[in-house]
């Protein structure tokens, strides 16, 4: 992404230590951008970048939320410490608000609503449209959303799945756009490699050499927001529940979580589960027990030794 800016290598020289520290995203880039883009609408004079610039793009705007707010400016806190930890700039690090906790909860979708979005994924439009888009489009939809529901990966790391990356001779993906850097392996089910080696092979008709797996017709990577309209698109035209592309994931760990019954070693089965996930951590995984009905029953149930090992016992204590 190109900055224009009179900060512009300023924030090249940011951008490539962010980087180099595997911390950098598309949602920072994008964020960035809008900063350069004030800079040069509001501040085209200054050459230093200073305490009243942060300050007047940190202030919350009416239309925005407190978490919007947040999310809108939190590369610039990063540039900020950046510039104060090479002595580029002597600035005041601003504020973000404290967050009180997720209030919402994902939805719980039933067998009947799997059957009836991916039936509705199946029959987009069917194909009567003719622009390569549509009918790109078409193809893209039920494989996209059919992964994310099989293997639990995040969207953006669907999104941003790299052709060279997927292994369709032994089913294996290479998940390197990821959260943070936890670089990993998801393994396919045979369903869900067969459908994938049939929709890379129609799609070299409509992108050859593609740098994508999901690749759009200018052989670049879905958006975000394509990805929420699609969901919204097809999720609605038959629910008025509320839900989302990410309760895919979230589905995908509940279920895995309650076939841990039929194991005879819990602990190390949601080892497996965690680092299939992609999580920095067991602790990331157990994030899931809230989600899932009596799920300590279900593990005292199946081993009382290898539940006390994942969630060890409280003790009370007098004072």
């Amino acid at each position: 992404m190109e900055y224009h800016s009179q900060f512009k290598e300023l924030f090249q020289s940011f951008i490539r230590t962010r980087e180099a520290s595997g911390v950098w995203s598309e949602a920072y880039a994008r964020n960035l951008r809008y900063f350069d883009r004030y800079c040069i609408e509001n501040h085209s004079n200054t050459t230093n970048l200073t305490q009243e610039i942060i300050d007047r793009w940190t202030e919350k705007r009416a239309t925005e939320t407190i978490a919007s707010r947040d999310k809108r400016v939190y590369v610039v806190l990063g540039l900020v410490k950046f510039c104060n930890s090479r002595s580029l700039a002597d600035l005041s690090v601003p504020q973000t608000s404290k967050w009180e906790g997720r209030t919402y909860i994902p939805h719980a979708f039933t067998k009947k609503e799997l059957a009836h979005f991916f039936q509705r994924c199946d029959t987009l439009e069917a194909f009567t449209d003719s622009r390569k888009t549509s009918r790109m489009r078409n193809l893209t939809v039920p494989v996209f959303f059919r992964l994310l529901y099989s293997s639990g990966i995040r969207t953006t790391e669907a999104r941003m799945l790299r052709r060279r990356d997927v292994s369709l001779e032994n089913g294996v993906l290479n998940i390197v756009n990821t959260k943070g850097k936890n670089q990993h392996f998801v393994v396919l089910h045979d369903s869900m490699l067969e459908l994938m080696r049939k929709y890379d092979c129609v799609m070299d008709g409509y992108v050859p050499r593609r740098e994508y797996f999901f690749s759009n017709n200018r052989n670049r990577h879905y958006s975000t927001c394509w990805v929420d309209y699609n969901f919204r698109q097809v999720w609605y035209s038959f629910s008025k529940e509320s839900a989302n592309p990410y309760d895919l994931r979230h589905n995908y760990a509940i279920q895995n979580i309650n076939s841990l019954k039929e194991h005879s070693s819990i602990d190390s089965s949601m080892q497996y589960l965690s680092r299939s996930m992609g999580h920095s951590g067991l602790e990331s995984t157990c994030y899931y027990y809230s989600l899932v009905p009596q799920f300590s029953k279900i593990l005292r149930d199946a081993s009382e030794e290898s539940f006390n090992g994942v969630v060890p016992e409280v003790m009370d204590y007098e004072e």
